[in-house]
């Protein structure tokens, strides 16, 4: 591949994450329910439908394409039995994501397509599921380290995996698609790693890149301590990727989402003091209205009974009188 082909796969995958992510921290619209509009427009109701994300998304996959046609083609001029097989998996996979881009544009701003929003989700998920059977069975050399390299990239995949099913069964959240945009940042930053660690002067010490063709490679070290500090060393990139990846992402989808004033749908929280404040008067407000009410029946009840002596005492005046 080279590194101009892993370093332009990183950067396209760190865009489109990227994007994603910011578009996640945006609050859920409302579907419109008017009825000039139910069952007219089905593909302008998906929700997640971003033209820049679907258009970067055949973009890209148009450029994986072009590289593993001419991969294909090299391996085949070189005789090499493993490369063009190879290339013919990669093809698949940028076919099914251009698939899920193309119908992602034709339902935004065409009617030709009436299919719901999971039909994307679930082509997203044979590509992600593909591609992560691509790199799981990808052993072509047992003692090369970029085999390690290859099972770290399972990690993101696999988030992007959870995630899509996660959309599939709460299309309403947020959260799933955030997930799904950093497993594609961290898809990208390792690819951008791939290409420093295979086809730069970044390599282990005492590991060398042997090419067989375009697309079939291997990074072999000279000896057992060489290859396992080659795993080693991956294994540790890998850990400071994802460390600053997360950190990074916190702290931007905080930022965005106190400026855009949160989502819709959580609770808004105020002062503890000023609510426990407002039940304490309320409820020495009605202590007090018992303890009136409580008063003015007492002293109704001493009225009506001063009343009958009040009478009593005044018989017995004008009886005494007499």
């Amino acid at each position: 591949m080279g590194f101009f082909t892993l370093a332009l796969a990183g950067v396209g995958f760190m865009l489109i994450g990227t994007w994603e992510s910011l578009l996640s921290s945006y609050p859920i619209s409302k579907p419109d329910h008017s009825p000039d509009r139910t069952g007219t427009e089905p593909g302008r109701k998906y929700r997640y439908s971003s033209p820049l994300t679907f258009f970067s998304i055949a973009l890209l996959s148009f450029f994986f394409i072009c590289n593993s046609l001419y991969s294909l083609i090299d391996a085949v001029n070189s005789k090499d039995r493993v490369g063009w097989p190879l290339q013919l998996q990669v093809l698949a996979i940028a076919f099914l994501f251009l698939m899920y881009a193309v119908i992602g544009l034709l339902m935004k701003f065409t009617d030709s397509i009436p299919l719901p929003s999971s039909y994307l989700n679930l082509i997203a998920f044979f590509a992600f599921a593909e591609e992560f059977l691509l790199f799981y069975l990808q052993k072509k050399d047992t003692v090369g380290i970029e085999n390690r390299y290859f099972d770290m990239m399972l990690v993101p995949i696999t988030i992007c995996l959870f995630s899509t099913v996660l959309e599939l069964r709460s299309p309403k959240s947020n959260l799933p698609r955030l997930g799904r945009a950093i497993g594609l940042i961290l898809q990208g930053t390792w690819f951008l790693q791939m290409g420093l660690s295979f086809f730069s002067n970044w390599v282990a010490h005492g590991c060398s890149l042997h090419e067989k063709s375009r697309g079939n490679y291997t990074v072999r070290c000279k000896g057992h301590p060489e290859y396992h500090r080659g795993r080693a060393i991956a294994t540790l990139q890998f850990n400071c990727h994802l460390a600053f990846l997360v950190v990074l992402v916190v702290a931007v989808f905080s930022m965005v989402s106190r400026k855009h004033g949160g989502q819709e749908g959580f609770v808004q929280y105020g002062p503890i003091g000023v609510k426990t404040q407002s039940l304490n008067l309320t409820g020495q407000f009605s202590l007090d209205a018992d303890d009136e009410d409580d008063e003015e029946i007492k002293g109704g009840a001493s009225v009506e009974k001063q009343k009958p002596a009040a009478i009593e005492m005044t018989v017995n005046g004008h009886g005494s009188h007499q």
